[in-house]
């Protein structure tokens, strides 16, 4: 655990050397959601593998970046990459970025993916707007010695997705004239897509999206005090729904599609902030 410590003030002390402000708001771009970067002014870009302690990411469409810079007024950080369990990291890797974010004062995450749609009346392209998520079946990231200074050992997940944020991103959308979905997203850890069978069964336990990130970092950032959105991306219909295989590629390529309504959302919510 002092390890850890120690690693964590490093990091902090590095970042905080390189930039000469604390963001306000930190946010994890999905697969096939970078483009969002393209929109952050007076940048300064930082590679993982610049950033002592920081893991590497290995799947396509994460490049391995840190964005600092100016989003409609407001200062932020954008992940574009983020750390998975399937990559064969453990959960201290996976939510090592978001103890950072909050050891450097950042007290606002919004977390976003490309998840596979459960709900039938969801369709590929729809935003959907995370009020709870499902992790029954997943290590979770606090498990071990809880490392007191970060947060406490039993931390409320009741409301894990901040209602008033929540609020914000519905008012956005309607401004926008975007239809902004509203659901449950379940947790599955990967690599492999879910069997239809296991869908099924999601779906009775009342997720309405699947996908394989998101939910550790939310659990991480909770425990330390931040308030966190979460916005998904409905790349794919879950197996069994379409009589057609899953694929990467596809949703990539769903993610590209809609990255301009994807990006316009995500800029209108921090201009509303």
């Amino acid at each position: 655990m002092k390890d850890m410590m120690k690693k964590l003030a490093e990091t902090v002390d590095f970042l905080k050397g390189k930039i000469g402000f604390i963001p306000e708001i930190a946010i994890i771009l999905g697969s096939g959601l970078s483009k969002l970067a393209d929109f952050i002014e007076d940048t300064q870009e930082i590679a993982y593998e610049d950033i002592p302690n920081f893991p590497e990411t290995t799947v396509a469409g994460h490049e391995g970046k840190l964005i600092f810079g100016t989003l409609k007024g407001r200062k932020v950080v954008a992940m574009k990459g983020r750390f998975h369990f399937y990559e064969g990291n453990d959960m201290g890797v996976v939510v090592y970025p978001i103890r950072v974010f909050k050891s450097m004062g950042i007290e606002n995450l919004i977390v976003t993916n490309a998840a596979g749609g459960v709900n039938m009346d969801f369709k590929p392209g729809d935003l959907m707007l995370i009020s709870d998520h499902i992790s029954l079946f997943c290590d979770n990231p606090l498990r071990g010695k809880n490392p007191d200074g970060l947060g406490p050992r039993f931390p409320d997940m009741s409301q894990a997705y901040d209602k008033g944020l929540q609020q914000l991103a519905r008012a956005s959308a309607e401004e926008l004239e975007i239809d902004l979905k509203t659901g449950i997203y379940s947790y599955c850890k990967g690599p492999s897509y879910e069997s239809p069978a296991e869908i099924r069964s999601l779906r009775m336990l009342g997720a309405d999206a699947v996908g394989m990130s998101t939910v550790p970092e939310v659990i991480t950032a909770r425990h330390m005090g931040m308030r966190v959105l979460g916005i998904s991306c409905i790349t794919n219909m879950a197996a069994g729904i379409l009589d057609q295989p899953l694929n990467h590629a596809e949703v990539m390529e769903t993610g590209r599609q809609v990255e301009k309504k994807f990006s316009s959302l995500i800029s209108r919510i921090v201009e509303n902030w």
